[in-house]
């Protein structure tokens, strides 16, 4: 696995790839189903339903399923409650993997264009940012709400690369899921996944990227030697 040429951008998804955000994540989903008369899932349960957004979680901690959805007027009930529950409590409990600062720091002093492309809603996805300490790294940040698709469609990534002003086939997208590779396909990227972030169990080898890392602090060997 290698990349076959040096990109002028590289776009970093956020959960799973930047911010471990489970355990805030995991935190509201317990409230909320408390709140609704239900027994809290804890924090592994959580972890296995990260990655496609705030609604498509919060139907999982309802259904116990991955794409089942709940009766609409469950899902009606239990949204507001937790959007309120995670505009509260965002970033207390999650931290940045391994390697993210030094990657991101690589990136800078290298002159790379740096974008973050995430289907987490803007109003949650700049304050994670800033409370990580890792915002200004980011010359476009593109939210699950900035465009009208969101991953895997490559419609939020083509935006991004349209925003920097550079090429698909100059960009990178480096991501944690199955949604992340098939977005970068679609875009016509290249990609580079994580194995350590939210892929429902699957290793993310089995997406066939164009490289696996173990952290962000990689991108450095990894781009130098193209």
């Amino acid at each position: 696995m290698s990349l076959s040429r040096l990109p002028g951008v590289v776009l970093i998804d956020l959960d799973g790839t930047l911010v471990d955000s489970v355990p805030d994540l995991a935190y509201c989903l317990d409230e909320m189903m408390v709140a609704l008369g239900r027994e809290p899932w804890g924090i592994e349960k959580a972890r296995g339903w990260v990655g496609n957004g705030v609604d498509r979680l919060i139907k999982r901690a309802l259904t116990d399923t991955l794409w089942d959805d709940p009766s609409e007027a469950l899902f009606v009930r239990a949204q507001p409650i937790f959007m309120a529950l995670y505009k509260d409590n965002t970033s207390g409990r999650s931290c940045l993997y391994d390697g993210v600062v030094e990657g991101l720091e690589y990136l800078k002093s290298a002159h790379f264009k740096i974008g973050c492309v995430t289907n987490k809603a803007e109003a949650f996805t700049v304050p994670l940012l800033k409370d990580m300490g890792i915002h200004d790294y980011f010359e476009v940040i593109v939210s699950g709400d900035t465009t009208a698709k969101k991953k895997p469609d490559p419609m939020p990534l083509l935006y991004a690369a349209e925003k920097l002003g550079e090429a698909a086939e100059d960009c990178l997208m480096v991501g944690d899921s199955m949604h992340d590779v098939e977005a970068a396909r679609g875009a016509s990227f290249q990609v580079v996944g994580v194995p350590y972030g939210y892929n429902h169990g699957v290793d993310i080898r089995e997406a066939k990227p164009d490289a696996v890392i173990e952290s962000l602090a990689a991108l450095k060997p990894l781009l130098e030697n193209i």
